[in-house]
């Protein structure tokens, strides 16, 4: 903490996995970069009184509010953080911004592009009166991922000609998983394209500085009904519990879809909660023509490099330890070697949003970049629905990603 820091005030609706996870992010950030604001946690908001006071009291929150309309009317808020479904991102973020909130929103932005649209009109017309918003893609901030993007600036691998990125889970394979909200359309907008292909869209997008430009796509939904949650169930990936009745599964359970980047890249994605014995794995691997690079989030404090230019005799993948004080991110941790883990993508995640805030610019990802995203998830959908029809994401409706000021 700078002698010059000062407080702000934080605001945070939702408080289940999401929420946890930002939590200890507002909590920790201070305390290991040296941050020009430094996070007060003033209120969590959420409907359920009794979850919510436990998770005031276990994540360190001073307050509480049941009404999202009331916490964003605190004067003792000025940053308001979205944990909720995607149902109500665009409603909360917008009231925010207009309340003259800087605002973090998980991902994906929004349910819909209109509703992104929206969302990126009205972060625009905030940042015009100082007020700023991001979207919170933390795999960005893994600090493997943000020196493989440096490592491709830089040039390293030279034109880049295929993009593979896989993010698999099975929680949902058995058939009496409930009915929880992420397997509804009218709460999440979609499926394992929207919770899951959208980090690995975004992260491609990151490392390549380039954006999706088409796509075609295949999904399916292998289990059509499930269970209705038990009353109060929380709906995260630990839902447990039934009750009386089923419902009928309305979004998709993988999607599969060929896409080209308008720098010309060819690339694969596959985005699934039915590969059977995977938790959270999330690969990515680039081919350029002077090498390529591999990251594997099962191994997050590595990355692989191969080397073209280097003696065929001593030619072979190159394992990367990134925990060296000269990585992004690594040198407020830990001595070289020892391992950081997921959570430190959301502590640096909050981290480059205080200090975007402090020097006056736009955060990235933007709502802009998150919108980018939307219209290729919504691409995605429409390819699959057309059987696997080209559709184009046209060009003057994309902005290509951003980089952060890592360190």
């Amino acid at each position: 903490m700078g002698s010059s820091s000062r407080e702000i005030g934080i605001g945070m609706i939702g408080y289940a996995f999401m929420g946890a996870a930002h939590s200890q992010a507002w909590r920790n950030v201070a305390r290991f970069f040296d941050v020009p604001l430094v996070p007060r946690l003033r209120a969590i908001g959420g409907r359920d009184p009794v979850k919510l006071s436990a998770a005031a009291r276990r994540f360190g929150w001073e307050s509480t509010e049941t009404d999202w309309h009331r916490l964003i009317a605190r004067d003792d808020v000025e940053l308001v953080d979205i944990c909720t479904p995607g149902s109500s991102h665009a409603e909360i973020a917008i009231a925010a911004l207009r309340a003259g909130k800087h605002v973090l929103c998980e991902k994906p932005l929004a349910n819909t592009v209109a509703e992104a649209e929206t969302m990126a009109d009205e972060a625009d017309a905030a940042a015009r009166h100082g007020v700023r918003a991001m979207v919170g893609f933390n795999y960005r901030r893994v600090p493997a991922i943000a020196f493989a993007r440096q490592l491709i600036a830089a040039g390293k691998l030279g034109a880049i000609r295929h993009v593979r990125a896989v993010y698999l889970q099975d929680w949902i394979v058995d058939p009496d998983f409930p009915l929880v909200w992420r397997l509804r359309i009218e709460e999440a907008g979609s499926g394992a394209i929207g919770d899951i292909g959208a980090h690995i869209v975004d992260a491609t997008q990151y490392l390549l500085g380039d954006h999706i430009a088409g796509v075609s796509a295949l999904s399916q939904t292998f289990i059509k009904e499930r269970p209705l949650p038990a009353h109060g169930a929380g709906g995260g990936l630990a839902a447990t519990g039934t009750a009386a009745g089923r419902g009928s599964v309305t979004v998709d359970d993988a999607v599969v879809f060929l896409a080209r980047f308008a720098g010309g890249a060819l690339a694969t994605f596959e985005a699934t909660r039915f590969a059977t014995g995977r938790k959270n794995a999330l690969r990515i691997e680039i081919n350029g023509e002077h090498g390529s690079l591999a990251f594997d989030l099962e191994s997050l404090n590595e990355l692989e490099y191969f080397d073209r230019t280097a003696a065929s005799a001593t030619q072979g993948f190159t394992r990367i330890l990134v925990t060296e004080a000269e990585h992004p991110y690594i040198a407020a941790w830990w001595p070289p070697g020892h391992l950081i883990g997921y959570e430190h993508s959301f502590t640096h995640e909050v981290r480059d949003l205080l200090v975007a805030i402090a020097a006056g610019e736009d955060p990235a990802p933007s709502f802009r970049d998150g919108l980018q995203v939307q219209r290729v998830l919504d691409a995605v959908a429409r390819s699959a629905a057309a059987d696997a029809r080209w559709t184009p994401i046209p060009a003057d409706h994309v902005v290509a990603a951003q980089g952060e000021n890592v360190r």
